[in-house]
């Protein structure tokens, strides 16, 4: 097996890592495998290759006898939305917050992502198709193009909006992504006056300079036109980045403060308890646990935090970068959700958006990526291990000592944390020029 599936399905650069022909080959796959199960539904991003892939998918899934549902640009949440409505598989077509050369492949069923055992059934299929029958002409799947699952998606968050966004001066960054079809119209309706920024696709400019990974321009327009807050998404609509309305970055772990203090305060946090991954700052957890919940660290990836979730009985979790996960509204990281969510704890509050964010503290955090080609081994290299166990009780409840491999480059990365900005800078540099003495 070639290992195409990663964290977040099948990713890389269109042409090379993501072809017309391994979409054609997934499409087969995911058609045996899921035959019988009624329609595939499948979705896309407004990348130029997605027509592609997705005509691809579509001859594959076909082929294989399956019928198709094509939902058009969606965002990723729209199409899992779906998949959990309709008890169907799907196919997202997207690389979420990567530049518009690139294209990915997830496949979801039942309103989440499908289990490694799935994946591995997929790449076995596409690697030998050999049992997958070729359909004669009255065998073929049928194709149909679906408006009422999106409807459905926007009557969802309609719902769960309320008069939350009524008089609102919203602003909203839609990455030139998934959220220029829904996102404007729908902040509209219900009773934002609405700004809107990079809502004109054009298949290329996808998260160009935009969009939750450089929300820079959206802070601009907040602060200059006097707006209540500001919304910035990704590629794909699943994450989420705020700004406040003096113009300053809400990110993730802030976001989730809000929202935990919120539910905590009106008992919906379910278990008191907060999914976070390592790299979430200890500012958070130390605010959450003041007011008597409980975070569960995870590591990082939403996959790691949804079962964590789901162990723990919890209904917040996410990461730093701006992917939540409300697990009893959807079964996925939603940006628009969390978006409707951020709102609604601000305008229960009463208070401006920099003032609920000026009450979720942030540790000083420094992170050092050190070469290291035996960056696996770094527990068994007794002086590197030790040095970092030293420093770690060092620290104490004062802080943390994170080391993660990096899982794509020869790299180790080293966090420190606590209150002491030059105390963890001196830690984190004398481990890094450790690991770089002793890890190559």
């Amino acid at each position: 097996m070639t290992g195409r599936f990663g964290t977040d399905g099948i990713r890389g650069e269109v042409g090379t890592e993501v072809t017309a022909d391994l979409a054609l080959a997934l499409g087969r796959a995911v058609g045996h495998h899921f035959g019988g199960r009624g329609p595939v539904l499948i979705g896309r991003d407004p990348r130029r290759s997605g027509e592609m892939l997705g005509a691809a998918l579509t001859a594959g899934l076909t082929s294989s006898g399956a019928d198709v549902t094509d939902l058009g640009i969606v965002t990723t949440p729209c199409l899992v939305h779906a998949t959990d409505a309709l008890h169907a598989p799907g196919i997202m077509v997207s690389a979420s917050h990567n530049p518009a050369h690139d294209n990915g492949l997830k496949v979801v069923a039942d309103g989440r992502k499908v289990e490694d055992d799935v994946e591995h059934e997929l790449e076995r299929l596409i690697d030998d198709p050999s049992e997958i029958e070729h359909r004669p002409n009255g065998m073929l799947g049928r194709v149909r193009v679906a408006e009422a699952p999106v409807l459905a998606y926007q009557r969802h968050l309609v719902e769960i909006a309320g008069d939350a966004f009524a008089g609102l001066k919203l602003g909203i960054d839609c990455a030139n992504g998934s959220a220029s079809g829904i996102a404007p119209d729908l902040f509209r309706s219900m009773g934002a006056e609405v700004t809107v920024l990079f809502a004109s696709p054009d298949g290329t400019n996808i998260n160009e300079a935009c969009g939750s990974t450089h929300p820079e321009r959206l802070a601009e327009t907040v602060a200059a036109a006097g707006l209540d807050i500001g919304l910035a998404f990704d590629g794909d609509a699943d994450r989420l980045i705020a700004v406040d309305e003096l113009g300053n970055l809400v990110d993730g772990d802030t976001i989730m403060g809000i929202c935990a203090l919120a539910r905590l305060r009106d008992g919906t946090l379910r278990n008191g308890t907060l999914v976070v991954t390592v790299m979430t700052n200890g500012g958070l957890e130390r605010v959450v646990t003041d007011a008597g919940g409980r975070i569960v660290r995870t590591p990082v990836g939403d996959r790691h935090v949804f079962q964590a979730m789901e162990r723990e009985d919890a209904v917040l979790g996410g990461e730093q970068s701006g992917h939540i996960i409300f697990r009893d509204r959807a079964s996925t990281g939603d940006g628009i959700l969390t978006g409707i969510e951020l709102v609604r704890a601000v305008r229960a509050a009463g208070r401006p958006l920099s003032e609920l964010a000026s009450g979720i503290p942030r540790l000083p955090q420094v992170v050092i990526n050190s070469a290291a080609s035996r960056r696996n081994e770094w527990q068994q290299e007794a002086e590197f291990a030790e040095a970092v166990q030293r420093a770690t009780a060092h620290m104490g409840s004062r802080g943390r000592v994170l080391v993660r491999p990096s899982g794509t480059e020869p790299k180790i990365r080293i966090m420190v944390e606590g209150d002491d900005g030059a105390e963890i800078e001196r830690i984190a540099r004398e481990l890094a020029t450790l690991a770089e003495a002793r890890l190559n």
